[in-house]
């Protein structure tokens, strides 16, 4: 069997959970079949059974506004995915950017299609802010897809419920697989020297949030909550790759408005490493996720195979990772309008984020206990092998 992998994210150019997904999905996979993974941007890469072709853009000529060229380069990618020569049995995609390439190889080479869905469009109404009206493109491109897939992969539970409640698709084409982790590369690892070189005390406790400036995060959030946070503990963030010029200005404007009430707050201004990142988690008293979407939250899974307690958004796939009680703590957010996705009192979300991060950075013992069960919970339930074992059996019954 040979699977062609389309996406926007591979190594090195990765800033999201799919990116993530892809890179390691690929490499079990390949232990299993062959793999052609193609992918935005100039890798090249042969190895084995996994082969990796990444496909440049020149959009020089382009004459229209600036946010529709990332919408018409993702169709020009996904043409050019095609126009090569497919030879696979299978072909799987991930994100909007390459769903056209999916559905042109479904019906040029006549084989089965399967939609990995790591965010769901409707669910994202904040994109208009950076994609304008490419939107509306993204929203058509994702819906076509999934109706048309042979399968659909949801990587939680709710994840599930809200492509069967969005799209018209036979619940039994959905399959759970969730995102994964490696325990291997993700575990408790020592390296102060990598907290001195950000301005990090290694001796003074810290909250830890990784990830993009961008709505579905919820980061301006846990900003505005550090005004309700007990003193005493450093706030970290390492937070890049912002969606728009608008939020990247909110961003900048509240931290340096925090930064004048409170001592301790770094802001590492750039998406780094995994060897960094790791550093990060390790160190960190408490991690937080405050999104207000997430189907899953790969990033709550690293932090807890590194034996981080989570503090997180009580939203979509999180609740099937973090465990209230165990892991971390859940903070509930009763949502606004559904046009929006923004909590219905944003105040009262970030009091509750700051009261949660205050109870367990008074209770180190109760910290290292969740620590300790969060790294037990991803090594026994989120192996990245088991996973591409449970995605290679998916392919063998639609071939």
């Amino acid at each position: 069997m040979k699977a062609l992998i389309l996406t926007n994210e591979y190594p090195p150019n990765i800033y999201g959970g799919a990116g993530v997904h892809v890179a390691y999905l690929s490499r079990e996979l390949a232990k299993l079949c062959d793999v052609d993974v193609r992918c935005f941007g100039s890798q090249k890469s042969d190895i084995g059974s996994l082969a990796v072709t990444g496909y440049p853009l020149d959009d020089s000529a382009y004459t229209c506004p600036d946010p529709l060229k990332g919408v018409f380069g993702a169709m020009q990618r996904s043409l050019d995915f095609n126009t090569t020569a497919i030879d696979a049995d299978i072909v799987h995609v991930h994100t909007w950017y390459t769903h056209l390439g999916g559905i042109l190889a479904k019906l040029n080479y006549s084989i089965p299609l399967v939609v990995t869905t790591h965010s769901l469009e409707p669910l994202r109404p904040w994109k208009r802010e950076q994609l304008a009206g490419g939107y509306n493109c993204s929203l058509w491109v994702e819906k076509t897809a999934i109706e048309m897939a042979d399968a659909v992969v949801a990587v939680s539970r709710e994840a599930k419920n809200d492509i069967v409640n969005l799209f018209g698709v036979d619940p039994d084409k959905i399959h759970i697989i969730h995102n994964g982790v490696d325990p291997d590369e993700f575990r408790p690892t020592r390296a102060p020297e990598c907290l001195k070189a950000f301005g990090i005390d290694p001796d003074k406790p810290y909250v830890l949030f990784v990830g993009r400036i961008t709505r579905q995060k919820g980061i301006i959030h846990l900003v505005n909550a550090m005004r309700y946070m007990d003193p005493g503990f450093q706030v970290v963030l390492c937070a890049g790759a912002p969606d728009t010029p608008e939020i990247s200005r909110e961003m900048h404007t509240n931290v340096s408005l925090m930064q004048k009430e409170r001592e301790g707050i770094i802001w590492i201004r750039e998406m780094v490493d995994n060897p960094t990142k790791i550093a990060l988690y390790s160190h960190a008293a408490i991690f937080c996720c405050p999104s207000i979407y997430e189907p899953f939250g790969i990033i709550n899974l690293e932090a807890m195979a590194c034996e981080t307690a989570v503090v997180a958004s009580a939203v979509g796939g999180i609740k099937d990772v973090v465990v209230e009680g165990e892991t971390g703590l859940l903070v509930p957010i009763e949502q606004g309008q559904p046009d929006t996705f923004e909590p219905a009192s944003p105040e009262d979300f970030e009091k509750s984020l700051a009261e949660k991060i205050n109870c367990l950075m008074r209770d180190k013992d109760l910290r290292v206990k969740m620590g300790k069960a969060g790294r037990k919970r991803a090594l026994e339930l989120f192996s990245w092998s088991a996973i591409a074992d449970k995605t290679y059996t998916l392919y063998k019954s639609l071939i």
